[in-house]
This record gives C-alpha cells, structure tokens and sequence, in this order.
C-alpha cells in the first residue's frame, strides 16, 4: 500500500519506518523542512535503538521518503495517519489538537 504519515517525531517516524519495513510504501511528512532534509540524508533525529538501520534500509530500498508537502502526499495515497504533536495547552493542561485539525483539514475527502 501507499500510506501517508503526517509528523516525523517519535510515533510518526517510527511508524513510518515500520510501516515501510514490513513492505510498503510510506511518505512521511513534516512541515520542516530541514527535519525533511536530514530525514532524507538518514539522520535519525531520535533515539531508537535499530531505528537508524531501519530507515537507511527502507529509503535504499524506495520503500520511505520524506516531503514537506503534506497535500501533494495524500493524493494517491491508499491511508493515511496523523502523528503530530499534541502538547498540553497552557491555559488548563489539556491536549492541544490544533496540529491534529490541521492537518485534518488538508487531507482529501475520503480519509475523513
């Protein structure tokens, strides 16, 4: 399958690369784009142990690519998930959804 992850931080970017390991074909997609650029060089921003090796070998493979560009992204996607952050506002301490509206907002119709 064809599957969109919008947010390369933990979750996102394991996923992805998980996702890609066990044969698709996964974009993930920040609006960083020099987190992109890094991501597309191998650089593995966090800490998890065989993440590095798990990414290098789905990018050689085709299998992971990483975009800016969350909209072209879904267009011929098959799926798609949303993995962005979430802090606690500052006000009361609840999760903040913004980030997750969104990105909701961008996605086509028939993710929703």
């Amino acid at each position: 399958m064809k599957l969109v992850v919008a947010g390369t931080g933990y979750v996102g970017l394991v996923t992805g690369a998980c996702l890609a390991d066990i044969g698709h074909y996964v974009t993930c997609v920040d609006n960083d784009p020099r987190k992109i650029e890094a991501l597309k060089r191998g650089e593995v921003p966090i800490f998890e142990p065989g993440l590095d090796g798990i990414v290098e070998r789905n990018i050689a493979a085709g299998r992971l690519s990483f975009s800016d560009n969350l909209r072209v992204a879904v267009k011929d996607a098959d799926a798609a998930f949303i993995a962005v952050g979430t802090p606690a506002r500052d006000y009361d301490g609840h999760t903040d959804l913004n980030f997750v509206f969104a990105a909701a907002r961008i996605w086509p119709a028939r993710f929703r």
